[in-house]
């Protein structure tokens, strides 16, 4: 059963943590929502699609938000109860930072839980949704994937020219145009049908010309072949707007990266699993980066907490990289970072901090530990 001091402290963790991240997602869908009006703008996204495109977007990035603003709320919790004096009340009454972890910890793993699903299970659906509206409006017009009709397009430095008189909606084209200069002797092509398609992965045009026409000669030479052609085929690299391609390890399930041996498919695994362990790592962080009484200086304490915070999610981008490009071992994992950063804030406050003091001494059975074990 809680006491009544650990529902409290539940329900005053919880409130903040609630409102952070409405915050949070409340930001952020703003700023995806003004990036999905620009595409939309730009032809890149139909108008109709705007709704069920963004939420994929939230969906996919919540697993990201959530780690931060649980660490902030338990900063922000902690440090009011420093403020009024509550944690002195507290700590009077015996209840010391083990019975505040524990009750901490009891939003911790939930909250935790929720995250992994969503960050094994939504994250991976949701990046497979904008992958499938991207190719798909790839697929209905090629203009949205940048093909214009009656439009010169130069590729390689000019090296290949292309132009297509007309395109419908069934990807048809109409009167193409092709000057290609890559090898030895120019070749013209010309044709007046072909088919269009984007290569699903790389985003490239691929232009299938059908019952044209071959030259293959200098300008100027006397030398030239001409032909007849049934089929004739160019691709064309993709560049702007359709380049904007999900990598397929992002929109695989995380069941297929737990089988697979390849290394960039262990860390994309354990960038997932990142997340949930990380508010765990941080619940355990917050604790002692909180002033016990509103009398000590916190400035060095906030200062720490931020950089602690900064360090924490910028050595994980470090530790995922090297997994994945065989930097690390494969033993070590990439979650050795959340050791380090722990590690690291325990000694720098081991010194001055009465939390950890009390806890050694609840550890070490002493008088400061006997007073913990009082009921709250």
């Amino acid at each position: 059963m809680l006491g009544i001091v650990d529902r409290y402290l539940l329900s005053e963790a919880a409130k903040v943590f609630s409102a952070i991240v409405a915050i949070l997602v409340l930001v952020v869908a703003s700023m995806l929502f003004l990036r999905t009006l620009e595409e939309v703008n730009v032809g890149a996204l139909s108008a109709h699609l705007v709704i069920k495109f963004l939420g994929f977007q939230v969906v996919r990035d919540m697993p990201n938000l959530l780690p931060p603003a649980f660490f902030l709320a338990l900063l922000v919790t902690l440090s009011r109860f420093s403020r009024d004096s509550e944690l002195i009340a507290m700590s009077a009454c015996g209840i010391g930072p083990q019975r505040v972890f524990r009750a901490l910890l009891l939003l911790a793993v939930p909250v935790a839980l929720v995250t992994a699903w969503i960050s094994l299970v939504l994250q991976p659906w949701a990046a497979a949704g904008i992958h499938q509206i991207r190719m798909q409006q790839k697929e209905q017009a090629a203009q949205i994937a940048g093909l214009q009709p009656g439009r010169f397009y130069l590729e390689q430095g000019g090296e290949l020219v292309l132009y297509i008189g007309d395109i419908d909606r069934q990807q048809s084209l109409g009167d193409v145009f092709i000057l290609d200069r890559r090898e030895d002797a120019a070749r013209l092509v010309v044709s007046r049908d072909g088919q269009h398609r984007i290569e699903e992965g790389t985003g490239d045009h691929i232009v299938t010309l059908s019952s044209g026409h071959r030259f293959d000669g200098d300008p100027g030479s006397a030398v030239f072949m001409i032909g007849e052609f049934e089929e004739y085929r160019i691709r064309i690299r993709a560049s702007g707007a359709a380049q904007g391609v999900i990598s397929k390890r992002s929109t695989t399930p995380s069941l297929d990266l737990l089988a697979s041996p390849e290394l960039p498919d262990r860390a994309e695994l354990e960038h997932r699993l990142a997340a949930p362990l990380a508010i765990l790592v941080l619940t355990v962080i917050a604790i002692p980066l909180v002033a016990l009484s509103p009398r000590q200086r916190s400035s060095g304490r906030l200062s720490l907490a931020f950089l602690a915070y900064f360090s924490f999610f910028n050595l994980q981008r470090l530790a995922e990289n090297w997994l994945a490009t065989g930097v690390t071992p494969v033993w070590l994992t990439s979650f050795w970072y959340q050791l380090v950063i722990l590690g690291i804030v325990y000694l720098v406050l081991l010194p001055e901090s009465l939390w950890l003091k009390r806890m050694i001494a609840r550890v070490s059975g002493g008088p400061n530990g006997r007073l913990g074990e009082q009921p709250g």
